[in-house]
């Protein structure tokens, strides 16, 4: 297990208050300005890990799933604390201002997802402005509750995934081919790197 500085700010866990939730991310986890993406307002605190051996995108046997469920459970037990709860945030796409019925696959692996927030993801088109629609979940911190969204991810079936403690002092971000990391220092963040070198992209860019 690494080593971790304490932080006092957890949302309890029998008042998912969404209002609370909002201030404590801004206080973590300030919006980038404009179009920024986190990797880069984040550079000192963030690292990319691959998911299977070579930099393979997907997966296409059961061990190779195998692997990278491990892979992405791993650096969630490391990054800890072990606490027995995730905050599960996911993320819809669509040209309605209000969030309407979220797709099939989603509804079945986060039932209990609160919408959270809407906000306008990209008006270069006036006439198609595209909305992104967040929603929040607490989720078991078990293979049992997470393998099945992880698995939608490795699959490309959905995107805009982020799994975080319930005091926010890092954030993951599983997608199709690994795991985005902004640990809660950057110390941490190299801890991480040194123990997993061969999971590391070899691109200059650490893509």
């Amino acid at each position: 297990m690494l080593d971790h500085e304490a932080m006092s700010e957890i949302l309890p866990r029998q008042d998912l208050s969404l209002e609370a939730l909002s201030a404590l991310w801004e206080q973590r986890w300030p919006a980038p300005p404009g179009d920024l993406q986190m990797r880069y307002a984040y550079p000192d605190r963030w690292v990319r890990f691959h998911s299977l051996p070579e930099s393979k995108r997907y997966p296409d046997s059961d061990a190779e799933y195998a692997v990278m469920l491990d892979r992405h459970h791993t650096l969630l037990d490391e990054l800890g604390p072990n606490e027995a709860e995730l905050y599960v945030l996911t993320r819809e796409w669509n040209g309605d201002a209000e969030p309407t019925v979220r797709m099939p696959q989603l509804r079945q692996v986060d039932p209990d997802a609160r919408h959270w927030g809407s906000h306008i993801h990209d008006d270069d088109f006036p006439d198609d402005i595209l909305y992104q629609h967040e929603y929040i979940s607490l989720h078991p911190r078990s293979r049992h509750a997470l393998d099945p969204l992880l698995r939608l991810v490795a699959d490309d079936v959905i995107a805009g995934v982020t799994l975080a403690p319930l005091d926010l002092r890092w954030l993951y971000h599983p997608y199709d081919g690994g795991g985005d990391v902004f640990a809660p220092s950057t110390s941490v963040r190299d801890a991480l790197k040194a123990a997993h070198p061969e999971w590391l992209s070899t691109h200059p860019t650490g893509m």
